[in-house]
């Protein structure tokens, strides 16, 4: 919990320059690691003019700037003067899909990533997780509502065809065994994409055109090393969020916004942040910050070190007077990092994996089992959604291309929000490339107990969380059985038979055993499922 809110402050270190190498499914490639800028390679459809971006923060757009600064800061001018800039292919890149430590190889997972609906599923004929389109070619019923068979082969539960590792339709139950081999056919083949595992999380390239098979040794996803170190922590946390891709990166770049939303003290104060951005590309861009720099690569990842243990600012006095300083009292041998990876899913809908690496403190995670954590984290998360639902939605009506018309971002804590807007205008086409798979318009907000759920967003997801709540219930009801139970034998038992020591004892334990299991029902219920957040009694 204190890992997720600390990603609101400023507190980040820059990187080391490591050598360690990823893993993929099969092996390791022996590959060089890139930098923090992506590889551009040939397949990403890009046009060859690069942009020159100067150091910028934020600006306010509806100051009284100069002629020249406002003509210079203008979105639709800069838009309309970047026609011939090279632009950012939604389709040519890796995205993450969802942790391994929530994966069951004993059945296939759905999931939506980029409006592409895929099932993950283990093969172990070729002892490799597969991604495959979420889509029978028979009557295109949904593969990850189907099983493993006692083949290793994926099965359509709708009338039981198999598929192979490679997509190859592998049996037809309906064919005469002494007919045509009509599961070899082109039409009985599942489209499947490239897939790697790294950093603990498994990837997938949007296209399955044959020429992107070998695309991992070509282009690979960024390799963050801490991920990999055992001396770090890497307990990770998944959930489905009911806000756009756009609005959940732009409020995990936000460093101020948690003082007035999750943290009970000093509400309305605060200081003023010093934020520089170094460099905009379509690699994405690094932010310096006082404590370091922070990432963004796109289109999904956006990290940097953070300090702990917050901040202390002193006063220093020199020959130009005293000043204020902002120093960080963690040592610099303990090393933190604060990793989010926004996926986008659909117009409305994203998913966040995170995860905040630490090389101290590590007994606390191997202790503690990870949903304990993840109530925090999941309490950080509700306590923005409403906001983000509801501004995704106004930002919609006046269009993302005015987003700095109609926002009033005067100073540098808005930087990096202001930074992630120059690059989504400039690079990414204003907003996520959906294709021809959507119409653009949001879904509509759904009520509350909808929008705030746990359950089907993230706790079914979880494989720690899940088995939780199915232990945590299988208790409430062992309670209130050993209730019943207990006051049935007072209630029977004769005069004399048991003591009246032993009848207070049943009968004290059997109402401490129902009250516990009425708080355990509460506690399951706003932990698993559905917890309100309410700003103005918090």
């Amino acid at each position: 919990m204190e890992a997720l809110r600390a990603s609101s402050f400023p507190s980040f270190h820059p990187p080391p320059i490591s050598t360690k190498l990823p893993r993929t499914i099969s092996e390791k490639p022996n590959f060089h690691i890139p930098s923090i800028q992506q590889i551009t390679t040939p397949l990403s459809k890009i046009r060859s003019k690069k942009a020159n971006f100067k150091v910028f923060t934020a600006i306010s757009p509806t100051a009284a700037p100069s002629s020249t600064e406002e003509e210079s800061s203008s979105p639709d001018q800069e838009i309309d003067s970047e026609n011939n800039e090279e632009k950012f292919d939604w389709y040519a890149n890796w995205y993450p899909v969802v942790p391994m430590c929530d994966l069951d190889k004993r059945r296939p997972h759905g999931k939506k990533v980029m409006g592409m609906d895929i099932v993950i599923w283990w093969d172990r004929n070729e002892d490799a997780w597969k991604v495959f389109d979420d889509s029978c070619p028979h009557r295109l019923a949904p593969l990850s509502e189907g099983r493993i068979d006692q083949w290793g082969r994926l099965q359509c539960v709708y009338h039981g065809w198999c598929f192979g590792g490679a997509g190859d339709c592998k049996l037809i139950p309906q064919a005469p065994r002494d007919g045509p081999p009509i599961h070899t056919s082109k039409k009985a083949c599942v489209a499947v994409y490239p897939t790697c595992v790294q950093n603990g999380i498994l990837w997938f390239w949007p296209n399955s055109d044959p020429q992107y098979k070998d695309i991992l040794s070509k282009k690979k996803p960024h390799y963050i090393p801490e991920l990999d170190d055992p001396t770090y922590t890497n307990s990770m946390i998944a959930r489905d969020i009911p806000y756009g891709y756009e609005i959940l990166i732009e409020n995990l770049m936000d460093p101020a916004h948690q003082i007035s939303c999750t943290l009970k003290a000093d509400r309305e104060g605060g200081r003023p942040l010093e934020i520089n951005i170094q460099k905009v590309d379509i690699n994405g861009f690094t932010a310096k910050q006082v404590f370091g720099d922070n990432y963004f690569i796109p289109p999904c990842l956006y990290y940097g070190f953070f300090s702990p243990g917050g901040a202390q600012t002193v006063k220093k006095t020199s020959s130009s007077g005293t000043k204020d300083e902002v120093v960080s009292p963690i040592p610099p041998q303990k090393r933190a990092l604060l990793i989010f990876y926004c996926v986008p899913v659909s117009p409305g809908n994203s998913r966040l994996i995170f995860v905040s690496p630490r090389n101290f403190a590590v007994w606390i995670e191997r202790i503690f089992p990870r949903w304990i954590f993840h109530i925090g984290q999941n309490l950080i998360l509700d306590s923005d959604l409403y906001l983000l639902h509801v501004e995704e939605r106004k930002l919609m009506e006046v269009g993302s291309i005015n987003w700095q018309k109609s926002c009033f971002v005067p100073t540098k804590a808005d930087a990096l929000v202001v930074a992630f807007r120059k690059w989504l205008n400039k690079y990414g086409g204003t907003k996520v490339d959906w294709g021809t798979k959507f119409t653009g318009l949001l879904p509509p907000t759904p009520h509350r107990e909808q929008l705030f759920d746990r359950y089907w967003s993230h706790t079914v997801n979880c494989s720690s969380c899940s088995v939780a709540h199915k232990r945590l219930n299988v208790l409430e009801i062992a309670l209130q059985v050993f209730s019943v139970f207990a006051i049935g034998i007072v209630a029977a038992a004769k005069q004399g038979v048991i003591s009246v020591a032993a009848r207070y004892a049943l009968f004290s334990a059997a109402v401490l055993c129902f009250v516990a299991s009425k708080w355990l029902s509460h506690f399951i219920y706003k932990t698993f499922r559905y917890h309100d957040y309410d700003h103005a009694f918090r």
